[in-house]
């Protein structure tokens, strides 16, 4: 009589699980940057989501690569056509002048994004 043996299979399977559960933190999307704090309520999504990134020395990415401003809306349309829920995050650093978050915000939009979100981290009980 001859038998299955699911023992390596189990193995193999267990060890898998560990690095993925260890590594799967370590994946970060998008850009580093130093978030504004806030008191508002996290958002949840349920789709692969698009963050627009602005750094302290004004560079704009889209997930992680780089991107200019002049092509930013185009880059975002190409992105976006095919896609029914149209949403974006923006995460701009907190070093970042009010204006060219403003102008980032307008290139977004003019892409024809329907949903812009604001991301921050959470800020301290007052």
């Amino acid at each position: 009589m001859s038998q299955i043996n699911v023992t390596p299979l189990v193995d193999v399977m267990l060890v898998l699980l560990v690095i993925f559960m260890v590594t799967a933190p370590m994946m970060q999307q998008g850009v580093q940057v130093n978030l504004p704090k806030t008191q508002a309520k996290s958002l949840s999504t349920d789709q692969e989501t698009v963050v627009v990134s602005v750094d302290k020395s004004g560079r704009v990415y889209i997930n992680s690569t780089e991107t200019s401003h002049s092509e930013l809306t185009a880059k975002l349309a190409t992105i976006f056509e095919t896609k029914a829920k149209k949403e974006v995050f923006l995460k701009a650093d907190t070093d970042v002048p009010y204006g060219e978050v403003v102008k980032t915000m307008s290139e977004i939009k003019g892409a024809g994004i329907e949903r812009l979100g604001m991301m921050t981290e959470p800020g301290r009980e007052k």
